[in-house]
């Protein structure tokens, strides 16, 4: 079953979960009522995350005896509030530096990253400006405002050479943070949703994989410049699994986690969005053009 909601705040997640007893424990009662398969309910973002879900729900999920129910989450916010608070039992929208710096300034909860699924490219988007070097002096950049996407965007400037940025500042760079900026740039942080409606606002902007698929700016804007692949990309920024540490192991977990690799999941998300979302295997990889068709 696909549960969608476009905009889902956390204190209206109701969700038929229960909020007791081990995953084992439930799965037990499950079985006793006679009533099949034990429900995992998933928060995801819509795309491509709600994709990919629906993917395996509708072609691989009955066979591998997995129950799926899909909760839509349009924000970076709730899903893993909603997970904390019992309402989800796994999320899938976000990377490890994000889980990291939310972790660090959130509730206190011990939650698991499972397994890598994906990296989202950061592209550099324009409506007006057809080229890096097409952009003016003193033009205005949107970046995502999230602390572990904003650094990440600041990076892909300092890669096409229009900033650089204090290297001590690591993974929690800003704006404040930029040491030259020789065509004074204005790097302008927005709610990452926000980016796309904004695009027309500014000269440029830096947008997540999931956002630039929904508003088409891949297809509809001039694409300026790609996020680099560092040598550190998977690790720090492919989207994956989290669940809360003490159902880690549970079955239904692991089972979903197999299935994100299963062959066909890959050659669904390269198909899908080629060059905007790369697909990574169990093993960590990036899974280029010609792995997945020799699979």
């Amino acid at each position: 079953m696909r549960t969608t909601s476009a905009v889902l705040g956390a204190a209206a997640v109701t969700l038929a979960l229960s909020a007791c007893g081990a995953p084992s424990e439930q799965a037990a009662e499950s079985e006793n009522e006679g009533g099949g398969a034990d429900v995992l309910t998933v928060g995801v973002n819509p795309v491509p995350h709600g994709d990919i879900l629906a993917f395996i729900d509708e072609n691989l999920a009955e066979e591998a005896g997995l129950n799926l129910e899909i909760v839509e989450i349009s924000d970076y916010n709730t899903p893993n509030a909603a997970l904390v608070e019992g309402e989800l039992d796994a999320n899938y929208f976000q990377h490890r530096s994000f889980l990291a710096e939310w972790t660090e300034n959130g509730p206190d909860a011990e939650l698991a990253y499972i397994t890598d699924v994906h990296i989202e490219r950061l592209g550099l988007y324009s409506e007006g400006v057809e080229s890096i070097d097409d952009l003016p002096d003193g033009a205005e950049i949107a970046v995502p405002n999230d602390p572990a996407n904003l650094a990440r965007a600041l990076g892909v400037l300092e890669a096409e050479g229009l900033i650089t940025v204090d290297p001590e500042a690591g993974g929690s760079a800003t704006e404040s943070d930029i040491t030259d900026n020789p065509r004074d740039i204005t790097v302008t942080p927005l709610e990452a949703a926000q980016l796309p409606r904004s695009i027309s606002d500014v000269d440029a902007a830096i947008v997540n994989g999931n956002y630039a698929i929904e508003a088409d700016l891949p297809e509809e804007s001039n694409v300026l410049a790609w996020e680099p692949e560092g040598e550190d990309y998977v690790e720090a920024y492919a989207n994956g699994l989290v669940a809360l540490e003490e159902n880690a192991d549970d079955e239904r977990v692991q089972l979903l986690a197999e299935l994100l690799h299963d062959e066909r999941v890959l050659e669904f998300v390269r198909e899908s969005w080629q060059g905007v979302v790369l697909a990574v295997d169990g093993d960590g990889n990036i899974v280029e053009a010609e792995a997945a068709d020799e699979e």
